[in-house]
């Protein structure tokens, strides 16, 4: 069993960054990939992000590619999203997702998630 908890939302300004958290509570944390999904109102949840077990391989929706970064510390548990230039559209809850597959991590198939973290972007 994997608890995840998520960080760090919040209303930021378009143009504005922001740096989601996601702690997981296990003893195998190298064991899993790990991504971040998001889900905006209205609409269905999507992929944003994934990372490998090992943080080698990182994964973006074309959406947020170049403005959007992975990243993952296997001595906290924790893994990162920084998120830079943001727009109206990334209005979304976010979510936090673990599974041994990578694969599923990336279609929402996730065996784990957290309890998701809002992130409003508006003027």
């Amino acid at each position: 069993q994997v608890h995840l908890v998520e960080s760090g939302g919040g209303l930021v300004q378009p143009g504005g960054s922001l740096r989601l958290s996601c702690v997981a509570s296990t003893d195998a944390f190298t064991s899993y990939n790990l991504g971040w999904l998001r889900q905006a109102p209205g609409k269905e949840r999507e992929f944003v992000a994934a990372i490998s077990y090992d943080g080698v391989n990182t994964y973006y929706a074309d959406s947020v590619k170049g403005r959007f970064t992975i990243s993952r510390d296997n001595a906290k548990n924790t893994v990162y999203m920084q998120m830079n230039d943001l727009k109206p559209e990334d209005t979304a809850v976010y979510y936090c997702a673990a599974d041994s597959n990578s694969a599923y991590v990336m279609q929402g198939l996730s065996d784990y998630w957290g309890q998701g973290t809002l992130v409003t972007v508006s003027s």
